[in-house]
């Protein structure tokens, strides 16, 4: 149970920093605050998110085996 809990923080905070750079991405392609498709922005930051949680499963270096 520790390790899951260890692993559960490390792609926790992993997936939460691909969020964060895929928002930045999708919000910076536009020039204007009003001309950003938030639909697109949102549900491509939400799938990050999961992709990042699923590549996680493959294991971390940051959780030793």
């Amino acid at each position: 149970m520790k390790k899951f809990v260890k692993w559960l923080k490390a792609a926790g905070v992993r997936a939460v920093k691909t969020m964060a750079q895929t928002a930045v991405a999708t919000m910076s392609t536009s020039a204007v605050l009003s001309e950003i498709n938030w639909k697109v922005a949102i549900s491509s930051t939400v799938l990050a998110g999961v992709l990042s949680l699923l590549t996680s499963v493959a294991g971390l270096p940051e959780v030793k085996e």
